[in-house]
């Protein structure tokens, strides 16, 4: 089965229960529930052993780090704040003391700089030599500026609206910029705070994978301009043009984001904004997402990026 499949099913099910606590289900990068009349946002996310990060090769700090990194960049794309997280940890049998440490302090590190502390979680173990590292991170957050700037969801771009990206695409996969990323947690509430964002998600499968999950969540189509695409100079080392590598590598954790196209030029050239941001498409009401070339030649856009599949 494949992920975007089982995530569909799971989409058409009734979590609500009829109970009005659930503001936000899934679908969104974090859920909301009602807390005494204020919006707590939580997440959850994991990162395993030979799929997200090679602990041979990488070692167990950037282990711990992505952990919390991937659960806070879910946090930027709703414009939230951090408020605190947990960790599950399943330690292979082999792993030493100080390599355990090291998980713990990685996640230490992104928990300082963002406030958001490490409050609690639980351990297990493999038997002796046996087992690969899981962490699986459940985060805690709430609407930025002390609830005056609303958290920002997938489901509400519109016909019209520029889209939009922070930063450079393609080529973090094969770099170590999928270990060593930002969470745009700051960029996002200021984004949220000044100018009129309408949908926001962050990029972590892949920029057309993203763009198709906002485009699912709204109800929209879209067009991309495969010249205004900001391309990382890192993209494409692996056989693939820089473009498809901006569009399909994911793990940049950058935002994707939509406002009235009006905005647009405004939210480029914010010289307060430490962060470039670029316009690369718009908004449709077709039910199909497209990329235009430089002679205006225009295709379907392929779903591709990272899928998970058994």
């Amino acid at each position: 089965m494949k992920e975007s499949d089982f995530l569909q099913w799971v989409f058409q099910q009734d979590v609500s229960g009829g109970y009005d606590k659930i503001l936000v289900g899934p679908g969104d990068d974090m859920a909301a529930v009602n807390f005494n009349g204020s919006q707590l946002l939580v997440g959850i996310d994991q990162v395993l052993d030979m799929v997200h990060f090679d602990l041979k090769k990488h070692g167990a700090r950037a282990a711990g780090r992505k952990s919390l990194a991937r659960n806070l960049s879910d946090v930027a794309a709703m414009a939230a704040e951090p408020a605190g997280a947990v960790a599950s940890v399943a330690l292979p049998g082999s792993l030493t003391d100080m390599e355990a440490r090291q998980i713990y302090l990685g996640m230490k590190e992104l928990a300082e700089e963002f406030e958001c502390p490490i409050a609690g979680g639980d351990i297990s173990v493999w038997p002796a030599k046996m087992g690969l590292l899981h962490i699986s991170v459940c985060i805690f957050a709430k609407p930025s500026d002390g609830g005056k700037v609303a958290p920002v969801l997938r489901s509400n771009a519109k016909p019209g609206d520029a889209i939009c990206v922070t930063g450079d695409l393609g080529g973090a996969w094969h770099t170590s910029r999928h270990l060593e990323f930002t969470p745009r947690i700051r960029e996002a509430a200021d984004l949220a705070r000044k100018h009129q964002i309408h949908s926001m998600i962050d990029i972590s499968d892949g920029l057309a994978t993203d763009l198709y999950n906002l485009c699912n969540a709204s109800k929209t189509g879209a067009e991309i301009f495969a010249d205004a695409v900001p391309v990382h100079p890192e993209a494409g080392r692996c056989g693939v043009s820089p473009l498809s590598a901006a569009l399909a590598d994911g793990e940049d954790y950058e935002l994707l984001f939509t406002l009235p196209d009006r905005l647009s030029d405004a939210v480029c050239s914010d010289d307060g904004m430490d962060l470039k941001v670029t316009k690369i498409g718009v908004m449709t009401d077709a039910g199909k997402v497209v990329i235009t070339d430089r002679n205006g030649k225009q295709k379907p856009l392929e779903k591709s990026g990272w899928e998970y599949e058994t």
